[in-house]
């Protein structure tokens, strides 16, 4: 009889999911919170590999509500459950709530500055820069599997060079794709069981 299966391990606290999530939420200025999460967690922390970031990464594009808080909510979900997903939502959100509302108030003054608008528009920039290099390593994966590789063009094409509406356009690739990565099974004869008998 097998042993039951051990608990699996967490390699992030609870604290320590809190407080990268403030981070990226106090410090994402202009977007790029995703690309930034990457980053993190894939890149120098070692919490999740590729395969798993870019899944949840798909799932928080295409669920209701803002990407970054979907984002969030899965790392902490995948790395402690429940309670992690709400460490990872609250640390996300504490700091920019205070800052807005700061921000709020002196909002009228802050347009006036000399360079507030260059100021924004660099930072902007940046994001989007973070964004591109995400977006070419989740790719990266892609350009070795022609299936896949069809599907992304056939995106991009659709809706960032013809401007079709979104959710026309996902509800035809997505069932695409997932047709195109779906495993293949195992031939007849290999799925076959082998009867006693057999030498």
């Amino acid at each position: 009889m097998s042993s039951p299966a051990s608990p699996p391990t967490h390699p992030a606290s609870l604290f320590a999911i809190y407080r990268l999530c403030f981070v990226v939420g106090l410090f994402s200025f202009g977007g790029g919170l995703s690309a930034w999460f990457h980053r993190e967690v894939v890149q120098v922390r070692g919490w999740m590999t590729d395969d798993e970031f870019f899944s949840g990464y798909s799932l928080a594009q295409i669920l209701p509500g803002v990407n970054s808080t979907n984002m969030s909510v899965y790392i902490g979900q995948h790395l402690r459950g429940a309670l992690g997903a709400t460490a990872a939502l609250l640390g996300l959100l504490t700091g920019p709530f205070a800052i807005v509302i700061a921000v709020a108030s002196v909002y009228h003054q802050l347009v006036g500055l000399p360079g507030f608008t260059a100021i924004m528009g660099g930072v902007a920039a940046a994001a989007v820069g973070m964004v591109f290099r995400m977006g070419m390593n989740s790719a990266r994966s892609s350009l070795h599997h022609i299936p896949s590789l069809a599907v992304l063009i056939a995106t991009f094409f659709a809706i960032g060079i013809m401007q079709w509406p979104l959710l026309p356009v996902l509800a035809v690739l997505v069932p695409l794709s997932i047709a195109l990565a779906w495993p293949r099974g195992a031939s007849p004869q290999e799925s076959r069981p082998e009867k006693p008998g057999d030498a």
